[in-house]
């Protein structure tokens, strides 16, 4: 772990942080070049490093609200010190259990950006209107069992501090589909809450575990499988589509989307996954109502979050009038179950 990082102390965490696990974490690397012409050598700018994977964008979120975070997760080689020096300079302490394979890298070629700020995303999914896009990505590394057993005893030290663990994302080549399992297990019997962001064999094999809200990867799940995840073992589910939220507990549903009044305001999928799971944690933790938790997730998803292009500083930003703005825009809708 990151001996640098203050809220750590005697391999556990000072206070009550909410600790988010990235355990595919990715350094995000930036091209622009006025165009792209295939045989001819293409003139690029200097590289921009950006620290992602969905924990780690959840961590960004959460510290720029001013939540106190520690970013775990696993990270080696040259791209993790990339990915924890960019973490320090957006104030987010970080606590990377190393290994020895490097971390996975992606690359972005474009056009210049624009000046003005943009959805805070780490990892973009369409092209810039003012021109095309080139992407590449590197595969995880592979983790060993014994990188793994480093891991799970640095994890469970974290344990002591932590007001909650924030599992996201999908696992590197190595690790057993039952991780995400093991790790919920060990919250649990910690007393240490689990948001849970997974999809696929990792949340079939974590659900049963018990962790108290899980988000269901976007397109994995329709609306109507909140009452599934339930039943297999999640205290709560929300399940998130393109334009809205469904949330199920054991007595109620809700239903949160934006108001059809706000054309072009994006959605909480895609882009703002990391966002919209960052958006429920506070209000897991202090017990407020389903419908204040659905719109402070909602107007964070919906484009509150922002970063400025190149900055390389305080780039991560809550636009306060944005986030007021879309906060009386979000609809949130319930309907009492049987």
């Amino acid at each position: 772990m990151g001996a640098e990082d203050p809220n750590i102390v005697g391999g556990g965490v000072s206070g009550d942080v909410i600790v988010t696990v990235t355990l595919n974490a990715a350094l995000n690397v930036t091209y622009t070049a006025e165009g792209f012409a295939a045989g001819h050598l293409n003139p690029v700018s200097r590289p921009r490093y950006r620290a992602g994977g969905r924990g780690v964008t959840v961590a960004r979120v959460l510290r720029s609200f001013g939540h106190d975070v520690l970013a775990a997760g696993l990270a080696g080689g040259v791209s993790g010190e990339l990915l924890r020096d960019d973490l320090a300079r957006s104030g987010v302490p970080t606590a990377f259990t190393l290994i020895r394979g490097e971390s996975r890298r992606l690359f972005r070629f474009a056009s210049p950006e624009p000046a003005s700020p943009e959805p805070a995303s780490p990892e973009p999914a369409s092209p810039a209107p003012d021109g095309p896009q080139l992407r590449f990505g590197e595969p995880g590394p592979y983790i060993t069992t014994e990188e793994l057993g480093r891991f799970a005893a640095d994890y469970r030290a974290l344990l002591g501090g932590a007001a909650a663990i924030v599992l996201c994302g999908s696992l590197p080549d190595g690790l057993p589909a039952d991780t995400y399992g093991s790790l919920v297990t060990y919250a649990v019997e910690a007393g240490v809450p689990v948001i849970l962001d997974a999809g696929g064999e990792e949340l079939k094999h974590a659900i049963g575990h018990g962790p108290g809200l899980v988000v269901a990867e976007t397109g994995s799940a329709g609306l109507d499988q909140g009452a599934t995840l339930l039943r297999l073992g999640a205290g709560t589910a929300a399940v998130a589509a393109p334009d809205r939220v469904q949330v199920v507990t054991a007595d109620a549903e809700w239903t949160a989307r934006l108001a059809p009044q706000n054309p072009g305001v994006q959605s909480p999928g895609g882009l703002a996954r990391g966002a919209l799971v960052a958006g429920l944690v506070p209000g897991y933790l202090l017990g407020w109502s389903w419908p204040d938790r659905l719109r402070h997730a909602l107007a964070l998803a919906a484009g509150a979050w922002t970063h400025l292009p190149g900055e390389p500083g305080g780039r991560d930003h809550v636009d306060l009038d944005t986030y007021e703005q879309l906060l009386e825009a979000v609809l949130v809708e319930p309907k009492q179950t049987a």
